[in-house]
């Protein structure tokens, strides 16, 4: 005001209240309701905001996701009975993304059963796990500060999953992609296991997705996997 030479009263006027009004944003520091400050940022020429930061309107928050059902801090703190549950509920589809994921096999040694019996059921199960031997996948235990335990892992995997190759409506396939997420996919509900750089796996959040509509956030996992999937190499039957 000072500088463009104006009193309480010419601004008063010129936005039309009382120079009170004025004189209370100038000593008092009074905020003056929106449409009147926007007049008087005008005519002094300033932004409303350097004049009257508390007018600035943080941007709305999105809604959270209706797919989403859970958000955990780390997978560590899921029981892993919440992974076969799930798996137990599907009657069209399972599909397991991993490097190894051999939490699962050592925590619930009937997981081959299980996926068995679905598949009997008429459920199409797929599982992707790590191929040990990729650049990736020791890459990965670099960045984890794992080294060459993820690859072990990996074989251990392998180890546990082979039997099931050959089992009708049972298909196991290694990959050798950089794997940003671990995924479990039951039906149209998915457990996504995000994976944080130098951060082993048990440690990195999980979120639980049940699908919504067409092309949300349950679809873009989904349609990851099947990028994956294309890529992968089938296991073939022991012996």
């Amino acid at each position: 005001m000072a500088a463009g030479g104006w009193t309480y009263a010419a601004l008063a006027k010129q936005v039309e209240v009382d120079p009170k009004s004025v004189e209370r944003w100038v000593n008092l520091g009074r905020i003056p309701r929106r449409a009147t400050a926007l007049q008087a940022a005008k005519a002094l020429g300033e932004d409303v905001h350097a004049l009257w930061p508390a007018l600035r309107q943080a941007r709305p928050a999105r809604g959270i996701s209706p797919e989403l059902v859970a958000l955990y801090e780390q997978r560590a703190d899921i029981p892993v009975s919440t992974f076969t549950d799930l798996m137990a509920q599907a009657r069209e589809r399972i599909d397991i993304l991993v490097y190894a994921a051999v939490f699962l096999h050592e925590a619930y040694p009937r997981l081959n059963e299980l996926l068995t019996e679905r598949a009997a059921e008429g459920c199409t199960v797929r599982i992707a796990i790590g191929d040990a031997d990729s650049d990736n996948v020791q890459a990965r235990g670099q960045e984890e500060r794992f080294g060459h335990g993820i690859e072990s892992r990996c074989r251990l995997a392998l180890m546990h999953y082979r039997p099931l190759a050959g089992t009708p409506g049972i298909e196991v396939r290694t990959h050798s992609t950089t794997l940003y997420n671990s995924l479990y996919r039951a039906d149209d509900q998915q457990l996504v296991n995000a994976h944080v750089w130098g951060v082993n796996a048990y440690a990195a959040p999980v979120w639980h997705l049940r699908r919504h509509e067409a092309g949300g956030m349950f679809d873009t996992y989904a349609e990851s996997f099947v990028a994956v999937w294309t890529t992968a190499t089938p296991v073939r039957e022991e012996g």
